[in-house]
């Protein structure tokens, strides 16, 4: 992992220069003072934040922070409690039933390489077995990347970093969603029909998600917003590409929903944002959005 953090910096500073940005200076329509919207990776260490041109000048100007959702209220026994139902299948359904013998092998053979060990054996089979095909597709995603990145702290990203950072700080932290809001779009948008659907299309194609992975890391760690929003536009062509629908409930309609936020959020105090980074680019990422309302939204250097 440090192997691999020492070429990305390396990389990082070789495009701050041109094209790299992830932190912006909101200003304009009124605000008494500007605020800031940063472009998380959940997977990138709270150090990468020490790469980022601006970060620590525009942290501390801002007087408040603001996460897509509370990270402490993530902690909290009922909202694990939440989360976990959310992730589980009904009482009388396992993964080992909705799939056909041929889905199963697959499954088999897919989590004995990522894992060491697959559903047969007893425990797994009876912890993961209960698991909503979804929930088991955000657990593989995550493996997959701490495979390819050993020794990466899940418990050291820059979200829970920013947030942290700003309550220790004395700044006022806030959430754009709810818990049940993220459970919703994470977990609960789609039948189990489809999320099995979209679990097995990683099962057949890992290693075009494993390259998809490595694309994101290498895109957020150069600080290249735009080749961010190209890797998330890759498509296989075929049904396990997100539907427009999918991409709304996902990205696109989270977006809209924070921008008819942040006005207020801002008005009251200088707010430094933290989101992903895959929320702020294209027609309907943030970015746009917050323009189109009159705000001046460029660059921090």
């Amino acid at each position: 992992m440090r192997r691999l953090l020492g070429i990305l910096l390396a990389l990082s500073a070789f495009f701050v220069e041109s094209e790299a940005q992830l932190l912006y200076r909101i200003s304009g329509n009124n605000l008494k003072e500007p605020s800031f919207l940063l472009g998380t990776y959940h997977l990138a260490p709270s150090s990468f934040t020490d790469s980022i041109p601006g970060f620590k000048a525009s942290f501390d100007q801002a007087r408040q922070v603001c996460g897509e959702i509370l990270e402490e209220e993530m902690l909290k026994p009922d909202t694990v409690a939440k989360m976990q139902a959310a992730m589980m299948l009904p009482d009388d359904m396992t993964i080992q039933k909705m799939l056909s013998g041929e889905e199963m092998s697959a499954l088999n053979a897919f989590t004995l390489d990522l894992m060491g060990v697959d559903f047969s054996n007893p425990l797994v089979g009876a912890q993961l077995g209960k698991m909503t095909p979804a929930a088991l597709t955000t657990q593989f995603t995550l493996l997959l990347y701490l495979k390819n990145t050993p020794g990466f702290n899940v418990t050291d990203g820059i979200d829970y970093y920013v947030q942290a950072r700003g309550a220790e700080s004395g700044k006022k932290v806030l959430g754009l969603e709810t818990v049940t809001d993220q459970i919703k779009a994470l977990f609960t948008s789609q039948s189990l029909e489809r999320q099995k659907e979209l679990m097995m299309c990683m099962v057949n194609n890992k290693d075009y998600y494993v390259n998809l992975a490595d694309e994101l890391t290498m895109a957020y760690f150069t600080q290249q917003l735009g080749k961010i929003e190209e890797v998330m536009d890759m498509k296989l062509n075929d049904q396990c590409d997100n539907t427009d629908e999918e991409t709304d409930v996902l990205i696109s309609n989270r977006n809209a929903n924070w921008a008819r936020k942040m006005p207020a959020i801002m008005g009251e105090a200088s707010t430094f944002f933290a989101v992903g980074a895959g929320h702020l680019g294209g027609e309907k990422g943030l970015i746009r959005l917050l323009q189109q309302e009159g705000y001046m939204v460029e660059p921090v250097k």
